[in-house]
């Protein structure tokens, strides 16, 4: 029998990765460190984004045992130096999350702090449980949310709102993640996943090439459009795809 990780044995994997047909579901795997995320998951990120980058799938994103991300190595961080911050190890493996083909499905429980935050708001969709805890609190450790916060949570949350949260650090709870749109629903622990995969479900239920042209003009700059859209749109329009689910409406429509 293999002994259960601790800290001084931790987990094989960084991230399990389970497949399947139309989805990909990785669950952040340090519970020892509360899934704090360190150069090994990072890598296990860029790994798996160049496998969905090649056959694109929803991915659910989670985290192991009641914890999403706790935030990043603070261990790892404290020895990076400037040469390190210029790479951004983070922010760039966050980036690659956000603009994969088919949508990002965050399943939150617990923590999602500073780094876990960030890898949160690369999400497409974010569910939550109340148990929530998220937050930002870089400042207090001598450092900026550099992996996508400044430009993300103002996106989700407007620009005075996310200054605030910013600024002072301060950890927002379920309810107010709920309120504030970071978070689309709370679900309880035992019922997440199952929420995360009714969501792929109905996402799976849609035509995938309409479903990623929403995706890119959605992360389109405003000045963009609506020369983006029309020129997805074309594209759409001749689809044998588009012809056959619109036929299939009308059919039934009209019976």
């Amino acid at each position: 029998m293999t002994a259960a990780p601790t800290a001084e044995t931790p987990p094989a994997t960084p991230l399990l990765v389970e497949h399947r047909e139309d989805r990909v579901i990785a669950t952040l795997n340090r519970p020892h460190k509360r899934n704090a995320i360190n150069q090994a998951t990072i890598d296990a990120l860029h790994a798996l984004c160049a496998e969905l980058e090649e056959t694109p799938k929803t991915l659910i994103l989670t985290g192991a045992e009641g914890v999403f991300a706790a935030g990043a190595d603070i261990a790892q961080l404290r020895e990076r130096r400037a040469a390190d911050a210029l790479r951004g190890i983070n922010a760039h493996a966050f980036v690659r999350l956000a603009e994969l083909p088919m949508p990002v499905i965050a399943a939150i429980d617990g923590y999602a702090l500073g780094g876990g935050a960030e890898l949160a708001y690369a999400a497409d969709i974010r569910l939550a449980t109340p148990a929530l805890r998220i937050g930002n609190p870089e400042t207090g450790l001598g450092i900026i949310a550099a992996a996508g916060a400044s430009w993300r949570l103002k996106e989700i949350v407007g620009e005075a709102r996310a200054a605030e949260l910013l600024l002072t650090g301060r950890t927002v709870l379920a309810d107010e993640a709920l309120r504030l749109g970071i978070v689309s629903a709370l679900h309880e622990p035992d019922e997440l996943l199952d929420a995360a995969h009714a969501v792929a479900d109905r996402i799976a239920r849609n035509d995938p090439a309409a479903t990623m042209a929403t995706k890119r003009v959605l992360r389109a700059p405003r000045d963009r459009h609506p020369a983006v859209d029309l020129e997805e749109q074309s594209v759409l329009f001749e689809s044998p795809e588009k012809f056959r689910r619109m036929t299939a409406f009308l059919e039934r429509r009209d019976r």
